[in-house]
């Protein structure tokens, strides 16, 4: 069994010979090829020999474009700042004032270089590993994305003082997610990873009135071009987990401060698998053998055959490669 078909069982709940390996990999990747972060960010090429060589060493089950939270942000026009050794920021908030947004508009993902260079890399992975391994693209929610263009501490005010303001920046970052997943799937990828993290800070009512109907909408959109989703919103999701049900992704990441087992449970009877939810700096960075195979245990004691198992997170640049090896045979059946 091969890890794209094994990835695509788990969906289903089907016999497997291994719980699939969905660890984060972006600096790990990077630094285990030796080159920088910036070139990991910026060449397709290295991104994909990177997460090849993570699958290939470590067991990786699936391949993915993730690298930074800025492509999107890029296309609309955002300047960018980007360290050799860690991820692309802007500069300063793209968004000064709402009256921006009558001249914000989605772009063409084919002409925005930073979204192209994700494309390419679907692209190149379709042509090396279709079938072989599942093709992970990724995009940003629409609450992270409005984060990175007006500011993390701005937009949590925002939601609250100015929440028209915020409606019509959500759908334009809608309409530009559509345009850029859709590039995406049509290019290969067979799971869209739609990354959320700021969905975390803003608890269950504000979630429900503001950001549920988009994430419902990308998560369906998704669905109807034949795709996967994989919902990603770091940090402690616990008060919201109901409410994910309802948008209803084919798999949810767990960070590692929600309690795995009432996760799991959450989704039981339905179509959502859990992914998780190992502790990416005190398991994997700052943990051994001894205490990585009690967590890797913790968690498959409480899966069920439609779980996954990886870090609650992107795994740390200077995690011991002996930690990646043990976990992945840990999760032999």
């Amino acid at each position: 069994m091969n890890s794209f078909e094994r990835v695509m069982n788990r969906f289903e709940g089907k016999e497997v010979d291994k719980i699939p390996n969905l660890n984060i990999i972006m600096a790990f990747g990077a630094h285990h090829i030796g080159v920088t972060y910036k070139e990991f960010v910026t060449d397709y090429r290295k991104l994909v020999e990177a997460n090849l060589y993570c699958c290939e060493q470590f067991g990786i089950d699936a391949v993915s474009c993730i690298s930074d939270p800025m492509r999107e942000a890029s296309g609309f026009g955002a300047t960018l700042v980007l360290p050799e050794y860690d991820v692309p920021y802007c500069k300063e908030p793209y968004i000064q004032d709402y009256s921006q947004l009558k001249d914000l508009k989605p772009v063409d993902p084919f002409k925005s270089e930073r979204m192209l260079d994700r494309i390419r890399a679907v692209e190149l992975y379709k042509q090396k590993v279709s079938g072989k391994y599942p093709i992970i693209g990724w995009v940003e929610g629409v609450l992270a994305e409005a984060a990175d263009l007006r500011d993390i501490n701005e937009i949590m005010v925002d939601i609250i003082t100015e929440p028209e303001y915020v409606e019509e920046l959500f759908e334009i970052i809608y309409e530009q997610q559509y345009k850029f997943m859709e590039a995406q799937v049509k290019a290969g990828a067979d799971i869209i990873g739609v990354g959320n993290a700021a969905a975390s800070l803003i608890g269950p009512d504000l979630y429900r009135e503001h950001v549920l109907k988009y994430e419902k909408r990308i998560i369906d959109d998704i669905r109807k071009l034949g795709a996967k989703s994989k919902l990603h919103i770091c940090g402690d999701i616990t008060s919201i987990l109901d409410l994910i049900v309802e948008v209803a992704p084919d798999m949810v990441d767990i960070d590692w401060m929600v309690d795995f087992e009432l996760a799991v449970n959450k989704f039981k009877g339905t179509s959502i698998c859990a992914a998780g939810n190992l502790d990416p700096v005190t398991v994997f960075l700052q943990g051994n053998k001894e205490t990585l195979t009690k967590a890797v245990n913790k968690c498959i004691d409480v899966a069920d055959s439609k779980t996954f198992i990886a870090g609650g997170c992107e795994i740390p640049k200077f995690t011991p490669i002996e930690n990646m090896i043990t976990m992945d045979k840990l999760l032999y059946l």
